[in-house]
């Protein structure tokens, strides 16, 4: 098949479309025919060797993919051939076939596209455990979503509404508030402002009558996640995502107990490896809502398989408002 290779970490350059042998499903897996995989900041810290878990050299990058199902292994009962499915595979989403175990495949309704698909893959499953899971979001509270016109940000901000959570839009570019209808959003955060650390809760407590925000979705880190802990009301919830913006942050335990606030992380892959179950009524949850017409997947821009890397530089540079997706539909 053809793939994208990684022979060496390090610069996307070192990825090249190259031939790479057939993957064959185990026993308990899926072969899934690719359509169309998302780009991700993650697969950035992947090929550069600075993600937590890196898989063994050479090895075909992308999580996530959608795509149709091309062969099954012993003992797979969930899906069969020809299945239109969102596959949540670790990797090798950036090649024409991909293996993932069987309790990581997902059917997909037959409205929405590949495209669609690949775009909500990895980000509708990771808001939602951190909004729903860690956060424990409920209607009628406010949430603080960081990064909002991210891959995260934006379904994040689609599933608590959804929810009936009011919700405030963090963005660094506060233009890009313009990605969202006027009824998603409560307000825009501004997160470039000189002094976030006190910029950042005035803000929203003038958007909260002074009252703070019940959850924060946090994938940036850096100073936004001090300041951000600052606005939290009474009994808040701050979930760790990541630390797009830089530095890994530090709190002072003391602060969690004046406010009676939480701090919790959340690494979404445990949840496939360990809590399938709970992943699958995550997924359930999200197609049941996308066919309601509650949430809808986030803008794209499309790229053909060979512009892997264009579609990396454009997350890195944060050139583009919604989702890179590779097209494999006619490759």
């Amino acid at each position: 098949m053809r793939a994208v290779v990684l022979r060496e970490f390090g610069d996307v350059g070192n990825a090249k479309v190259d031939d790479f042998p057939d993957p064959e499903p185990e026993p308990g897996e899926v072969l899934i025919r690719v359509q169309a995989v998302a780009a991700n900041f993650v697969d950035l810290l992947v090929i550069g060797g600075k993600y937590q878990f890196l898989p063994d050299l050479p090895f075909v990058p992308g999580k996530g993919p959608a795509g149709i199902v091309a062969g099954v292994g012993r003992d797979v009962t969930n899906v069969s051939l020809g299945d239109r499915v969102l596959a949540m595979a670790e990797q090798g989403g950036y090649g024409e076939l991909v293996t993932a175990p069987a309790i990581n495949v997902f059917k997909l309704p037959e409205s929405l596209s590949f495209v669609d698909a690949a775009s909500m893959s990895l980000v509708y499953d990771t808001a939602w455990f951190a909004l729903f899971e860690r956060g424990r979001l409920a209607a009628g509270e406010t949430a603080l979503i960081l990064g909002a016109s991210g891959g995260v940000g934006y379904a994040s901000v689609q599933l608590a509404r959804a929810r009936g959570a009011k919700v405030l839009a963090g963005l660094t570019t506060p233009a890009k508030a313009s990605l969202f209808d006027a009824d998603e959003i409560e307000g825009v955060v501004d997160l470039s402002v000189e002094n976030i650390r006190d910029g950042l809760r005035d803000q929203v407590y003038a958007l909260t009558d002074g009252n703070g925000v019940d959850v924060v979705m946090d994938p940036l880190g850096d100073e936004v996640f001090g300041a951000a802990l600052r606005a939290l009301a009474w009994r808040g919830r701050l979930v760790v995502v990541g630390f797009a913006a830089g530095d890994i942050p530090t709190l002072k335990a003391n602060y969690l107990l004046l406010k009676n606030i939480e701090v919790s992380g959340l690494q979404v892959s445990d949840y496939r490896k360990r809590r399938p179950d709970q992943m699958a009524e995550c997924f359930a949850d999200v197609f049941r809502l996308y066919e309601e017409g509650k949430i809808k997947a986030a803008p794209v821009e499309t790229f053909p398989f060979e512009g892997f890397a264009d579609a990396l530089e454009a997350i890195r540079s944060r050139r583009i408002a919604g989702r890179a997706i590779l097209d494999l539909s006619n490759g």
